[in-house]
């Protein structure tokens, strides 16, 4: 029996290229993963930006919040390897795979449901968030959008918070999951995607747990993470 998972680039493939870069995810679809993940921030003046922090000091040569940066200012930026920080229809524009936004900034979600409407995307782009009135949020504005709550710590209520934002699946930290956890979302209908997997034993767990999905860094996980038994 070949069981496979659906494997989530991380930031595109930030293992092995500048993580939200154009050039990572072009490489996170040429090495074949099955969909990408990468994040979203407003700018000053209102441009989705792809960019992981609050600001731009980690994974840029500049400085500063993005929110007090306009998009102009931002462009200026080395993301890495010479790369420029991209908006979101620029990813949507290179890259032809299925992607996953996370919204790290509530107030991102009005401005990506007004992309997801012109493009028609619910298809295509699957929302994400830790925020739970974020992810709430999106699927008010964009009925039918698939939804995902994510937790890097939680309590005994995750799944019943999940359930309470009509979230299709819960990403959670496969150092800490547990198979409690996952029973009780499957008994609700809720899928689990683990991240980040990026080691054997990580992946192992997540194929013990029978995951719907794992998030790497790393592209080789996704030819390991398939096999015959």
């Amino acid at each position: 029996m070949i069981l496979t998972f659906l494997t989530i680039g991380h930031r595109g493939v930030m293992g092995v290229e500048p993580e939200n870069t154009l050039r990572s995810f072009l490489r996170a679809e040429h090495d074949g993963m099955d969909a990408i993940e990468l994040d979203l921030h407003l700018s000053k003046d209102g441009a989705l930006v792809v960019m992981h922090d609050l600001e731009v000091d980690r994974t840029t040569d500049g400085t500063g919040a993005i929110a007090d940066l306009n998009l102009a200012e931002l462009r200026e930026l080395d993301a890495g390897l010479g790369e420029r920080i991209p908006v979101f229809e620029e990813v949507l524009d290179a890259v032809g795979s299925p992607i996953q936004a996370e919204i790290k900034d509530v107030a991102a979600a009005r401005a990506l449901a007004e992309v997801m409407h012109e493009r028609g995307l619910v298809g295509r782009v699957e929302v994400s968030s830790f925020h739970d009135e974020a992810v709430a949020e999106i699927a008010r504005l964009v009925p039918g959008v698939r939804t995902v709550l994510i937790a890097s710590r939680w309590g005994g209520d995750i799944v019943q918070r999940a359930k309470a934002v009509g979230a299709h699946r819960l990403a959670l930290s496969i150092r800490r999951l547990s198979l409690e956890v996952v029973e009780q979302a499957r008994k609700e209908g809720i899928g689990i995607n683990g991240w980040v997997v990026n080691t054997q034993e990580q992946l192992r767990l997540a194929r013990a747990f029978e995951l719907e999905a794992v998030t790497t860094d790393l592209p080789e996980i996704r030819r390991i993470g398939r096999f015959t038994a």
